[in-house]
């Protein structure tokens, strides 16, 4: 296989991981599959991590993500 064949497949699993977790999270439900919605939300929490509250909501994201990820 071509190195861009598997550095496609890489990409493409990775994208769908991720998009596995917005459904794992309820938010496909919750918002009725508005992607705007969801879109807006993301680019909310870009603009929080790229603020001075940062490392507050890091750790917080990232403490809910880990319990979640053990409650499951």
């Amino acid at each position: 296989m071509r190195t861009w064949q598997v550095e496609r497949r890489t990409r493409t699993r990775h994208l769908i991981e991720l998009g596995g977790l917005v459904v794992k999270a309820g938010i496909v439900d919750l918002t009725g599959d508005d992607r705007a919605m969801i879109y807006g939300a993301l680019l909310w929490m870009a603009d929080k991590l790229q603020s001075d509250e940062r490392d507050k909501a890091s750790a917080l994201w990232a403490a809910k993500g880990k319990q979640a990820f053990e409650d499951n």
